[in-house]
């Protein structure tokens, strides 16, 4: 089977070039050579050859970085002296950072999906209903469907297979990605959405009645302001009373589901696998790790940072960290499982674990 390389480069850069965009500072002595080294690729330190760009950022690879043969790497300052002589260094104060910055321009079009069939332009086998309207420069894949009263801003790309409904809203430069649903949505400018997801569906509502449950009609909106990022297969539910926000910036992981009338700050960051039950209000630059759960009706305070696993079922004060289930302040937690593991390892002294 012959390799596929599925996003190719924008063009090769030098490591002088490579310095500027990133304000890297060139190793005395390194990166100057005749003619200048070309970055064609990127890749982790283990795997780095000529023409790739890596970076160093834990002692844990201290091994693999005195093996690699890339072409340039980048390094903290207090790490230059580990780096082999046959590789550029580009000292910066955070390598992922100035990888990411590089990456970017290396590789632009793996930010955000493309249009499937590399097109442009309305497919002539996707579904758009007379009453929708679509600004100039939108690409819609095949098999696409979008409703009456729908808008499309300019740049934006609709995947295959994607259902846009009556109504909805969508801004400039959005993608949309394969099998996403999208219903009672206002989606702002720069918004990326990943395959299959789905935006807007009922909230799970109901109350209790004499012979069963009572389906409550959920009449809000999701509204999804400018340059989120939403993960594939996450479901985001329409309000029931009052709308549900995510704010400006926020990335959302794969498998996230959040519920009706839900509030998410901005430049919030949601793990894969995380679940927010109804009402929650959560506050600007919020951290949710993977698998954590929120009740419903609690705050997550600005600023605030959730471990990975935690159930939260009370409010969460500004710039806290919590974790454990029932979560708690993140110190106290970890004490009291040292202590359990400490206890558990003195009762039974002759069984190692």
């Amino acid at each position: 089977m012959s390799v596929a390389a599925f996003f190719h480069l924008s063009r090769p850069y030098t490591v002088a070039e490579i310095a500027e965009l990133t304000g890297a500072r060139i190793a005395e002595g390194r990166g100057f050579e005749t003619p200048p080294a070309l970055i064609t690729g990127v890749a982790p330190l283990a795997a780095g050859h000529v023409g790739d760009l890596c970076f160093f950022a834990s002692a844990r690879y201290v091994d693999a970085l005195e093996t690699c043969r890339a072409t340039a790497c980048f390094i903290r300052p207090r790490d230059a002296h580990l780096l082999p002589e046959r590789i550029s260094g580009l000292i910066v104060p955070d390598p992922q950072r100035a990888m990411t910055l590089a990456a970017s321009k290396l590789f632009p079009h793996a930010l955000r999906p493309e249009s499937l069939f590399r097109a442009s332009g309305v497919s002539p086998s996707s579904i758009i209903h007379p009453q929708a309207r679509l600004e100039p420069g939108v690409t819609v894949d095949p098999g696409a469907i979008i409703g009456p009263g729908a808008e499309i801003g300019a740049g934006s790309i609709i995947g295959p297979q994607a259902v846009i409904g009556p109504d909805v809203r969508i801004g400039r430069d959005c993608a949309i990605g394969a099998h996403v649903s999208i219903i009672c949505s206002l989606i702002g400018d720069r918004v990326i959405i990943h395959q299959g997801a789905r935006l807007g569906q009922d909230g799970f509502g109901f109350a209790r009645g004499e012979k069963g449950w009572l389906k409550t009609p959920q009449l809000g909106r999701v509204i999804i302001q400018d340059d989120v990022e939403i993960g594939a297969n996450t479901t985001i539910d329409r309000g029931a009373t009052r709308d549900t926000i995510v704010g400006e910036g926020a990335k959302i992981d794969n498998l996230v589901q959040i519920a009706h009338n839900v509030v998410i700050g901005r430049f919030c960051a949601i793990a894969a696998q995380t679940g927010i039950a109804g009402s929650c209000e959560i506050g600007d630059y919020v951290m949710l790790g993977g698998q954590s759960a929120l009740a419903g009706h609690i705050t997550i305070g600005e600023g605030a940072a959730i471990a990975a696993k935690s159930g939260v079922a009370r409010d969460v004060p500004p710039g806290a960290r919590f974790g454990g289930a029932p979560a708690r302040p993140l110190r106290r937690f970890l004490r009291a499982e040292a202590l359990l593991d400490k206890q558990a390892r003195r009762d039974k002294p002759d069984k190692a674990i």
